[in-house]
């Protein structure tokens, strides 16, 4: 393979090993708190108990995130709920090389119902989650389908009963119908 063609291509991530922010995140929250001047130890403290608890874990059904010393939260989002992703990159993130991951859910809710903050590779992650979303819709699409093609029974003539079903149906209410006006 030239390299060129190699230098470009991204190598594929495994999000299921990304368990921390990167160290970088940490650098950003820093200058994030520097350029608060006086309130510098107010900013940075929050901040740093954030990074030290940050912990996520991707698997098959979806994303776990969960930070936080005296208050823990714990966000768990399956792949199916997912609506929209968005990837977010201020001037010091993308100098850092860092970016925010923000994934929307149908809550009601214009925030976002998690963020995957300190990620370098974010539009690779971006993309396996789009992936994982569509994949999962596409599975319970298809696992739709195919129920009902399951249900859909032919009879003796080769027709469809349920249809056959809707056409008796529909001819015994045309009959009663008629009966009323002959009646009347």
């Amino acid at each position: 393979m030239p390299p060129s063609l190699s230098a470009t291509t991204p190598a594929p991530i495994d999000p299921r090993q990304i368990t921390r922010p990167d160290p970088a995140l940490m650098k950003y929250y820093l200058l994030v708190s520097l350029l608060t001047g006086p309130g510098f130890f107010v900013a940075i403290l929050p901040l740093w108990f954030k990074y030290e608890t940050l912990r996520y874990r991707f698997d098959d059904e979806g994303i776990s995130i969960s930070w936080g010393i005296l208050f823990r939260r714990e966000v768990h989002l399956t792949y199916c709920r997912i609506q929209d992703i968005h990837l977010t990159r201020n001037l010091l993130q993308r100098w850092m090389g860092l970016a925010t991951v923000s994934v929307q859910t149908a809550s009601g809710s214009s925030s976002p119902e998690a963020t995957i903050d300190g990620i370098l590779a974010a539009d690779e992650l971006r993309d396996f989650l789009y992936a994982k979303m569509r994949g999962v819709r596409e599975h319970v699409g298809e696992t739709a389908v195919s129920e009902a093609k399951s249900e859909v029974v032919v009879n003796d003539q080769g027709r469809e009963e349920p249809l056959e079903l809707l056409r008796d149906i529909r001819d015994a209410l045309r009959r009663l119908a008629d009966r009323r006006e002959a009646g009347a």
